[in-house]
């Protein structure tokens, strides 16, 4: 060893962390990341969203039906924040995005259900949805038939709900969403009037077929119950919807072949979740155009 070696300072080993520290990095609550704040399910804001959007179409826009608009927007954000809760068990991460949004929620509704108390007779229905929704995530099963029909009902159900407040409304259907419930007179005449009815039916088959597409691409793919299911599904509405309208039928049409065509392509060759999602981003985007055209 030379001179200049002997005088250089040694460099010191790194102290490897002991048990305990490590124990005290895994318990240091992690950077709550905005991911938190958001859903992780992009597709899920156009089951949510369409048929508001057409009913906002349709029933003609008003200061009311925006703001039932919006309120069913923060709903969403309930929903998917308190899933994640339920899910985790209750972890402290997720319990700021559920009560926070549920404040703003309500602060958005509360207002509205004094002014418009008709909206409550709608309360039992998204009740029973809400708690099936959340029975889901905590078995975590959220993913399964039951708990996508409890999202597509309630999303399918908003024109109905919406259409009281809407710039076309007949008296009898504002009466309807102004004053409170009976129990002898639950939903009263206009409750289920067009073009609220079409809205809500064409979008609860439209987005159920959706439901059965998707599982028999992703997590049902090779399944030939789920895929008979799912053709079966898509003719029935294709047929049904010739006989109501043909803009109905052309949207069932659609949907049928994406249903029937993409299966079929993916026993010969792999098929990725991102084309899935593709192929049913437009077919959504135009039966959403079909299906309002139809309501109007």
């Amino acid at each position: 060893m030379t001179t200049a070696d002997s005088m250089r300072p040694r460099t010191q080993p790194t102290p490897h962390p002991t048990s305990s520290q490590r124990a005290a990095t895994r318990t240091t609550p992690r950077f709550k990341s905005r991911r938190d704040w958001l859903s992780n399910e992009p597709g899920a804001w156009a089951i949510v969203l369409m048929p508001t959007l057409s009913a906002l179409f349709v029933c003609g826009p008003t200061l009311a039906l925006c703001w039932v608009a919006v309120a069913w927007a923060c709903c969403y954000c309930v929903q998917f924040s308190a899933a994640r809760w339920f899910k985790s068990r209750f972890r402290t991460r997720y319990a700021a995005p559920t009560l926070t949004y549920l404040g703003a929620l309500a602060a958005i509704g509360a207002p509205f259900v004094v002014l418009h108390p008709g909206v409550l007779r709608w309360a039992p229905l998204y009740i029973v949805l809400t708690a099936g929704s959340m029975l889901g995530a905590w078995m975590r099963r959220e993913h399964s038939l039951w708990a996508n029909a409890c999202a597509v009902l309630a999303s399918s159900a908003m024109p109905l709900v919406m259409q009281p407040y809407g710039a076309h409304a007949t008296y009898a259907m504002q009466l309807a969403g102004d004053t409170l419930p009976s129990v002898h007179n639950w939903f009263p005449a206009g409750t289920f009037a067009q073009p609220a009815l079409t809205l809500s039916l064409a979008y609860a088959a439209m987005l159920g077929g959706s439901v059965l597409f998707v599982k028999t691409m992703i997590r049902e793919r090779g399944n030939r119950a789920y895929l008979a299911a799912s053709w079966i599904w898509h003719i029935a509405i294709c047929a049904v919807g010739f006989v109501v309208s043909p803009w109905l039928g052309v949207a069932g049409a659609l949907l049928l072949l994406r249903a029937i065509g993409l299966p079929l392509i993916a026993r010969v060759r792999r098929v990725p979740a991102k084309y899935t999602g593709i192929t049913e981003c437009v077919a959504s985007t135009l039966c959403f155009v079909l299906i309002t055209c139809a309501a109007i």
